[in-house]
């Protein structure tokens, strides 16, 4: 993703979640995705998604088990 999309999307996530911790990186090597991280702590992977000439963003973030209270 390019440094314009990359604040774009970063700009949405802090307004979204009301957290102006999150920031967005880019990947090296990745042309479609970016890192999302809170306090610099990795949380998940936004993708971009081209189908049918329109684009949209995936955001993936996986929770493991020792990582949820029960």
């Amino acid at each position: 993703m390019d440094r314009m999309t990359i604040k774009k999307i970063e700009t949405f996530f802090k307004q979204k979640f009301n957290n102006k911790k999150i920031k967005i990186e880019g990947r090296a090597n990745k042309n479609d995705s970016a890192d999302v991280l809170i306090d610099d702590e990795f949380i998940g992977v936004v993708f971009e998604d081209n189908e049918d000439g329109d684009t949209c963003y995936q955001f993936n973030m996986t929770i493991l088990s020792e990582d949820v209270d029960y």
